[in-house]
């Protein structure tokens, strides 16, 4: 009896569901006739309608803001802005899988090891190839100090200023013994830089070896220092220091100021610093600080403001 009851009770259940997709006594398909069905398929028509266009008047309201061909609403502000202090970025990146990390390894002398590096560099280094043309209605210029770029107009950078290993043809020393890495500043809006005027105003924290350079620099420009934002090359550590073996810039140790400011200015290009690393001890895991050096430049480790880091192992 119990048996008959459950089957009982579920062939009622099954009956009851089957009535509820379709009662051809009330002609009802899930609990609503055709007519509920229609007023409610155009009840949501018009409201995903009105909220569509709820978003897209605001979109477009939205976009009226902004600037999208010259110079934003908003640049940097004043004071402690994060924003008022530029960061710096290297090449080549690691791989996609180890896209968080930041270390320069390779196998010297396995080229299907080392072509990751050089395919990334030569990637990079592209916009930068042939760049003498007019871009977007803009002019490119060669720029100096004493002539700098005027309004509407942008400095070119030409791949063939690099030198030494440090170019397409040479595979970026990665097949030499001699890594390249590529240094940029971040792109700021309207940022400019407020470059040293003369030796003594030199920070003490900035490497003897630059300011041999800047001295040198200064010498053989006839007593004026060169309006730049110079950049330095070290190991982090005294050790590091012992391994990192010489070091080499191109086409200059530095950012030119003229490059600055940034006017998002149709076909400009960031300048770049090239730097090779001439044979550094192999199987050694170097760590290595690049810094950015101007009065309105501050370094912060932890945020990565004015200097970058990575680190270098050739096997």
């Amino acid at each position: 009896m119990p048996e008959n009851s459950y089957f009982k009770t579920a062939a009622e259940r099954d009956e009851s569901f089957g009535r509820f997709l379709w009662n051809p006594e009330t002609r009802q398909f899930l609990g609503r006739t055709g007519c509920s069905w229609f007023k409610i398929t155009v009840f949501y028509i018009i409201f995903y309608a009105c909220l569509a266009g709820f978003f897209a008047i605001m979109m477009a309201a939205f976009y009226q803001t902004l600037d999208t061909n010259h110079l934003p609403k908003y640049t940097p502000g004043g004071g402690g802005s994060i924003l008022r202090n530029p960061a710096m970025g290297f090449r080549p990146l690691p791989r996609v899988e180890n896209i968080e990390s930041t270390l320069i390894w390779y196998k010297n002398g396995d080229n299907n090891d080392i072509k990751h590096w050089v395919d990334s560099l030569n990637e990079f280094i592209i916009p930068y190839e042939g760049n003498s043309e007019e871009i977007s209605g803009q002019h490119m210029t060669i720029c100096t100090e004493d002539s700098p770029p005027k309004e509407g107009e942008v400095c070119i950078f030409q791949d063939d200023w690099l030198d030494d290993k440090c170019k397409k043809s040479e595979s970026w020393g990665y097949t030499r013994e001699s890594p390249c890495i590529i240094l940029k500043l971040n792109k700021m809006i309207q940022w400019t830089p407020d470059v040293y005027q003369s030796i003594e105003e030199l920070p003490e924290e900035m490497p003897l070896s630059l300011k041999d350079v800047i001295q040198n620099r200064t010498i053989e420009n006839k007593g004026k220092m060169p309006k730049m934002i110079w950049v330095s090359c070290e190991g982090e550590n005294p050790a590091d220091q012992e391994y990192i073996g010489p070091v080499k810039y191109f086409p200059w140790q530095g950012f030119p100021s003229y490059y600055f400011p940034y006017m998002h200015t149709p076909g400009y290009l960031p300048p770049i610093v090239a730097v090779q690393f001439d044979r550094p001890t192999s199987n050694v895991l170097i760590n290595i600080e690049c810094r950015a050096w101007a009065k309105n430049i501050v370094h912060d480790r932890q945020k990565r403001l004015g200097l970058v880091h990575f680190e270098l192992l050739k096997d």
